[in-house]
This record gives C-alpha cells, sequence and structure tokens, in this order.
C-alpha cells in the first residue's frame, strides 16, 4: 500500500571516490550511510559511485543482481529508505550508465542515462538509454537523470497530465560534474527548477578522479522558485533536508504557469 506525506526527507551523500575500487567505494558508503541522522527517505549516491565516471566499462561492468546492486538492495533494506545512484551495468555485448532505484521491499526500477558525454567519448563506449523513468515515494512523483542530461531540458520537460496537474514533484541527477563546469551546474539545476515548476535535486561528487580531473561538489537543491534549499559547498558532507508538497502545491495553484506551456512530442 502506497503511504503519503507533506514532508520528504532527502540524504545527500558528497564524497570522494576511490578510482576503479568497487569494493573500496561500497565499505566507503556503507560507512557514510550509517552517519546519516536519524530516519530518512531517500538517500543519494553520485554517478558511477562504485567505481568514478570512467570509459573502462569492459573490466567494470557489472550484470544486474550482482555485487552493487545486491549492495544497494542491502543498503535499502536495512536503512528502510530507497538508495539510489548509478553504475556501469552490462546486459550482454551493451553496457549502461544506470541509475538504480532501490526500494526497502527490493523492489527496484532502473534509468539508462540517455546523453552520453561525448567530449569523454562516453558514446563509444555505453549504449545510450532510450526510456524515461517516473517513480513514486510517500506520494511524491520523482523524475532521476544523469548527469550531462542536465544540459537538455526537453529530456526533463515536466508535462501535464489529464487533470491538469504535472507529471512530476521532484526531479533529481546523480553526477560526476568537474569543477571547471561548475558554474554550469548550479545555472541549469536552478534553470530546470524554475521552468518545471518543481523542486530540482543535483548530487555531485568532490576530490580527483584517475584522469586528474577535479570535482568541487557544490550539490544542492534548489525549490520551484529558484530559490537555494541547500547547497553542501565544496567539501566532502552528508546532509540531510526536508521538502514540503503543500508547499509545492500552493506555489503551482498561484502560479500555473505550466497551463500556458507549448504541447509537443519528443522523437526519442
Amino acid at each position: 500500500m502506497t503511504s503519503f506525506s507533506d514532508t520528504l526527507k532527502i540524504s545527500l551523500i558528497q564524497s570522494p571516490l576511490h578510482w576503479h575500487k568497487i569494493d573500496a567505494n561500497l565499505a566507503m558508503f556503507e560507512e557514510k550511510i550509517w552517519q546519516i541522522e536519524g530516519d530518512t527517505d531517500l538517500i543519494i549516491l553520485p554517478e558511477m559511485f562504485s567505481t568514478g565516471f570512467t570509459n573502462a566499462a569492459p573490466d567494470l561492468a557489472e550484470p544486474m543482481n550482482s555485487k552493487t546492486f545486491r549492495w544497494m538492495k542491502q543498503q535499502a533494506t536495512q536503512t528502510k529508505a530507497v538508495v539510489c545512484g548509478s553504475f556501469i551495468a552490462r546486459e550482454g555485448k551493451h553496457m549502461y550508465n544506470r541509475l538504480l532505484w532501490m526500494q526497502p521491499n527490493g523492489e527496484y526500477s532502473y534509468y539508462d542515462k540517455k546523453h552520453l558525454f561525448r567530449m569523454s567519448e562516453e558514446h563509444e563506449i555505453y549504449s545510450a538509454g532510450t526510456t524515461h523513468l517516473t517513480v513514486e515515494l510517500k506520494g511524491w512523483k520523482i523524475k532521476p537523470l544523469v548527469c550531462y542530461d542536465l544540459r537538455f531540458p526537453v529530456w526533463s520537460r515536466n508535462e501535464t497530465i489529464d487533470d491538469n496537474t504535472l507529471a512530476y514533484d521532484l526531479l533529481l541527477y546523480v553526477a560526476n560534474w568537474p569543477a571547471s563546469r561548475v558554474h554550469v551546474w548550479q545555472t541549469l539545476l536552478k534553470a530546470r527548477a524554475i521552468e518545471n515548476l518543481s523542486y530540482c535535486v543535483g548530487l555531485n561528487r568532490v576530490g580527483e578522479d584517475g584522469m586528474q580531473i577535479s570535482y568541487n561538489g557544490h550539490s544542492c537543491i534548489y525549490n520551484y522558485k529558484g530559490e537555494s534549499v541547500t547547497d553542501l559547498g565544496d567539501h566532502e558532507k552528508i546532509s540531510s533536508v526536508e521538502l514540503s508538497k503543500a508547499e509545492l502545491i500552493a506555489f503551482r495553484k498561484k502560479f500555473p504557469a505550466y497551463l500556458d506551456a507549448d504541447s509537443f512530442s519528443l522523437n526519442k
């Protein structure tokens, strides 16, 4: 039975990553998860949290129901919270940058990154996803996406459904977004929140990877007006924030810009 709640507690884990070391990353994040204070509804980990963002997929890719999958299932069960983050998944000859949405009861959904970062040749190694994912948690509709997807507003468009309500309440991005483009990260997250009349969460990493690329975090949450709810800054940090759906709905009623949105169809 689905439960409903006005508030949703989200826990952000902004962390450095061990380059290509799955076991080390899983052990590290397990310790960090147990540092979360009190109960939470949703725990968010970075993009490719078990390896770092890499094209070494042939060596690191895992089938579903393997190590990282089972670890996420265990963490969700123990914390009684949804755990999400992306990892390198293999299906036959194809490899995906796959965001896994793992529920405490062991049920799961996944989203394969649609927009692959050609500047690092991600599109040469990974297969692109073709479908959207919208999940529900405590009556909240949530759309999870991955890193470079942030640059493409059509893909994240919050569509109006039959009863003149919007398709989701919270837009979520997990990322390995370099420090050199952090201004773009913050600007686009704010824009996605405003244009979609939705909360927008971005979870990034910190530290330096094996390619000497630096990441400075600034994992953050913006509300439906583009106002900052929280920003974790540029250091390793764990933070939990409660969001209000009542405040979101009240603003949408006061400022229903979505009723004037242009209709369109998306050629996937």
